[in-house]
């Protein structure tokens, strides 16, 4: 197999690539082209990811002393935006519409997505809808927390509600776009030999991801037209003042809110099916189980919402159904962590940063996973409900998971992106430093949520102070650690080396197009004669349009990774 497939005259060293391809701010901003539209998220995704850390880390300093420093009315209007901002506008969109916008058509050989205006226009939508939460923020935020529970957020908060729940429900729209893209895509734009069990795990988990959209996000953009409808109109749906229930919110809210959690998680899991096959140069340990595990964690996300109201009027019986149903999700997810684990033993690992990550994530994943057993138990749920121990939960599964997920593949990636490679001695001791900072920041939650520190308080007891300063400390190395990747990520575009098309020795299609890619991806379309993983020597593989080429033997993984400029 040739080492590019329709690279030959179209590198990164001045020739014609999707970056170059058309220049002007009109050329990107009316773009169908789904690399140049995962950058645009990539900016967008990346500038609301800052606004919302920044959020984060004034709450850590508001709670370095017991008093706080903020009002509370300003503290609540602090986490919500933190909340609105990170939930909605950076972990749900981040992994879909960055990595998997740039890189499902090119993994399956397809030269775009199925509905490339579709897909512009799922970006405008975002940033719509992102706008009309940062509006709302700039004008005094929101107070109702992001969980926007009735009736306060119907009968009694007097904040930017109405303004905040027009963004999410365009966003909404957002997701289902992209969703829909991707489903469509898988399905009709394979190339010719990529069957679905030759599918990279990282397609599989995206596929399983859009189900999960396409199913789950008209619910959340009914209960927000809902209560939109009881705020304005004064209808009695959620308000039991006038006939409402608040409960009915809470189980709308959480049908899509819980599977959101999937929503941010499969995809990184997918990047972290790629990290550990590529980075120990091993086929991944039991393909099949991976690739069913995600469409399970899919099916069982939807069953498994009730266990947020335990302590609602939801019954004991009805509760135990829940908890079992919570406890059966842990196995998909269990059957990634296992077949990960026996995939790198005897593999030829290569500790580049990529790996750090994918490392990382199984190791919060662990953490995050394990102590969500403790929030499915019935009778202990009750005494960490609405406490710090949630906090720190929901924080190592969606936040440490999707997070570390994120960054690995923007790193496995980012010189097939933008042609220009990252520094890797700074890479690395960035990832380390946002691994101390981040247990830093949340193991010392699950303690203080145990001795009983309730969440969304601006003040608290004297006794949990230091477990408050260790956790401000953590927040501030982390956000040192972020600045660190976001600084050394701009400073590669200009001045990093250039990107080979496959500096890791994989084994996917992407790794055979140039870095940067062409427009369309491939010049010649590719024809998939192995199967997925395959680090078999590469004699073995044909591609149409290159007979009697000169076969390129697999190269073993360097931690130097790019040629000089």
């Amino acid at each position: 197999m040739p080492s590019e497939i329709g690279a030959v005259h179209t590198n990164g060293d001045g020739g014609l690539n999707y970056l170059n391809n058309g220049h002007g701010l009109r050329s990107w901003l009316l773009t169908k082209d789904h690399k140049r539209i995962a950058i645009l998220y990539l900016i967008t995704v990346s500038i609301f990811f800052v606004i919302g850390g920044v959020f984060a880390l004034l709450i850590r300093i508001n709670l370095l002393s017991p008093s706080g420093l903020f009002e509370p009315d300003t503290y609540n209007r602090l986490f919500t935006a933190h909340g609105v901002i990170m939930v909605f506008f950076f972990l749900v969109p981040a992994v879909p519409a960055i990595l998997g916008n740039f890189l499902l058509p090119i993994m399956i050989g397809a030269k775009d997505l199925a509905f490339p205006k579709i897909n512009l226009l799922s970006w405008y939508c975002y940033i719509v809808g992102a706008c009309f939460g940062l509006v709302a923020i700039i004008a005094g935020g929101v107070d109702t927390g992001w969980t926007f529970y009735t009736p306060y957020s119907t009968s009694f908060s007097n904040s930017n509600v109405l303004l905040v729940g027009i963004g999410i429900f365009i966003v909404g729209f957002s997701s289902i776009l992209t969703g829909l893209n991707f489903i469509v895509t898988v399905h009709t734009m394979r190339a010719p030999g990529m069957t679905w069990f030759r599918l990279p795990l990282f397609i599989w988990a995206h596929y399983a991801t859009a189900l999960v959209i396409m199913l789950a996000t008209p619910v959340l953009a009914i209960t927000v037209a809902l209560m939109a409808i009881e705020r304005v109109a004064h209808v009695g749906i959620f308000d039991p003042s006038m006939g409402g229930d608040p409960v009915l919110f809470q189980h709308m809210f959480w049908f899509y809110s819980h599977p959101a959690v999937y929503i941010m998680v499969l995809p990184a899991m997918g990047v972290v099916s790629e990290l550990i096959a590529n980075m120990s140069r091993k086929n991944i340990f039991g393909y099949k189980f991976v690739a069913m595990s995600s469409l399970a964690i899919a099916v069982f996300g939807f069953l498994v919402w009730g266990h947020h109201l335990f302590v609602s009027t939801q019954s004991v019986y009805l509760g135990l159904i829940f908890s079992f149903l919570s406890y059966a999700v842990a196995i998909p997810s269990a059957i990634k962590v296992f077949n990960w684990t026996a995939t790198l033993f005897k593999g030829s690992i290569s500790y580049d940063t990529p790996m750090l990550y994918g490392l990382g994530f199984i190791g919060l994943f662990l953490i995050g996973g394990m102590t969500g057993l403790f929030t499915a138990a019935l009778g202990l749920d009750v005494h960490i409900t609405d406490t710090y121990f949630v906090i720190a939960h929901f924080h190592y599964v969606m936040v440490g998971g999707s997070l570390m997920g994120f960054l690995g593949g923007l790193h496995l990636w980012w010189g097939k992106m933008t042609g220009r490679n990252y520094p890797e001695y700074w890479a690395r001791a960035a990832a380390v430093i946002q691994f101390v900072g981040f247990n830093l920041t949340f193991f010392p939650q699950f303690l203080l949520g145990y001795l009983g520190m309730p969440r969304r308080y601006a003040s608290y007891p004297p006794e949990f102070q230091l477990l408050h300063v260790l956790s401000t400390a953590g927040a501030t190395i982390l956000g040192i650690g972020m600045l660190m990747t976001i600084s050394y990520f701009i400073w590669s575009l200009k001045n990093g080396t250039r990107a080979t098309p496959n500096p890791w020795g994989a084994s996917g299609l992407e790794w055979h197009t140039s870095s940067p890619p062409p427009t369309e991806n491939f010049l010649t379309t590719p024809i998939v004669t192995w199967e997925a993983y395959e680090f078999a020597p590469m004699e073995t593989m044909d591609v149409l349009g290159y007979p009697g080429e000169p076969h390129t033997p697999a190269q073993p993984v360097h931690s130097e990774h790019g040629t000089e400029d």
